[in-house]
């Protein structure tokens, strides 16, 4: 069973149950003042304690989605992936491999062109030799007739630190709010590519190409765009796409779109931070090199290298969330180049989790799609 099973979830919690009966149960039998009913009844608090918190662990995971697997938990994920080359003669080749399709949750119907659908993708860093997992939302004009010869508008849609692809679905919404919003004419439809900025699992590589190590950053600022391009109606104009995520990933989506204003025309950061962390999950990121050191710092960044011709987004709250002040600090920062254009959510309260992003999700979608051309 998964850790994401509900039986998981369910089990601990029936046990977490049973301990509790028991202790109730056997603590007059382990009333006295000798060793062995000590011993017994700090066994049985540890026991219905620990099962009590892997109960409400297996369940914040469930509505949080910051695993995946038993493996990925226990930092046990390393595999990068195979690559499978397919015949000429019928098979499917290319740098995106398309494992399987389903409806998008919540919208009635059973048509593409109506429900729209989600394809889970396999991609392949031609470049960084990078391959990971991830969803890919394509709106119901895509499959309509009308639209065939249509291009659509990008956005690649990133995790927080571990993250699950799969949490940006079925937690977050973000391709049911895209069709919702596409539906009332309150953005444009477009494509979204779904998945989490841990490329290199279990490593925390905050998309900075590694000296030595993991290309992070190459990997989203030029093969996953080639992916994209060869095997999907995306237009190939600067302009057209644009990159937002939440906590870690809202980091990655500014520094991306500050990096990149050529690939990536707007960033949107739901309680980013704006310096890379160096920490046990990261690793020594950039090996005593200052220059780039100080290049994935984003306040050091937009006050020493030209401002870059791109659009940004950032969200905080002035109760619950750690970014508020840093927040103020780099509107600021950005609103002294004139060049490169700042906007912000602001909510009143808010803590670092999926209810405060759900609320910030459709007017950052809004303001994305404002600024992306369609061709």
């Amino acid at each position: 069973m998964g850790l994401t099973s509900n039986k998981v979830l369910a089990l601990a919690a029936v046990f977490a149950a049973v301990l509790f009966v028991a202790t109730v149960w056997l603590w007059p039998r382990l009333a006295r003042w000798n060793w062995r009913a000590v011993t017994g009844r700090v066994g049985l608090l540890l026991a219905t304690q620990v099962a009590l918190l892997a109960s409400l662990g297996i369940a914040a995971n469930q509505v949080f989605g910051f695993y995946a697997s038993w493996a990925d938990l226990f930092g046990q994920e390393t595999d990068q992936g195979i690559v499978v080359n397919h015949s000429a003669d019928g098979g499917r080749g290319g740098p995106l491999q398309v494992v399987s399709s389903g409806a998008v949750q919540g919208v009635s119907g059973d048509r593409p062109q109506t429900t729209g659908q989600i394809q889970r993708v396999d991609i392949e860093g031609r470049t960084s030799r990078i391959a990971t997992p991830a969803y890919v939302y394509l709106p119901p004009e895509y499959f309509q007739p009308q639209f065939r010869t249509r291009t659509f508008p990008v956005t690649v849609v990133l995790t927080g630190y571990p993250g699950t692809a799969q949490a940006l679905v079925n937690k977050l919404h973000y391709p049911r709010t895209a069709q919702e919003l596409a539906k009332n004419g309150r953005m444009q439809p477009m494509i979204m590519v779904m998945l989490r900025p841990t490329v290199a699992p279990p490593r925390d590589t905050e998309c900075v190409d590694v000296p030595g190590g993991p290309r992070t950053e190459t990997f989203f600022a030029k093969d996953l765009p080639e992916a994209l391009l060869a095997h999907y109606r995306v237009g190939k104009r600067p302009g057209g796409w644009g990159i937002m995520g939440d906590s870690t990933g809202g980091y990655c989506a500014l520094k991306l779109a500050m990096h990149f204003p050529d690939v990536y025309a707007a960033g949107v950061g739901l309680s980013p931070y704006y310096k890379a962390p160096i920490d046990p999950t990261t690793g020594d990121l950039f090996h005593r090199d200052r220059r780039l050191r100080d290049r994935a710092d984003l306040m050091w960044l937009i006050q020493h290298a030209p401002a870059p011709d791109t659009s940004l987004l950032v969200t905080s709250s002035k109760v619950g969330e750690h970014n508020y002040a840093d927040t103020l600090r780099f509107i600021e920062r950005v609103q002294a180049t004139n060049k490169t254009r700042i906007a912000s959510i602001i909510l009143d309260s808010g803590g670092h989790n999926f209810n405060t992003w759900r609320r910030e999700i459709p007017a950052a979608l809004q303001w994305l799609s404002g600024r992306l051309s369609d061709r």
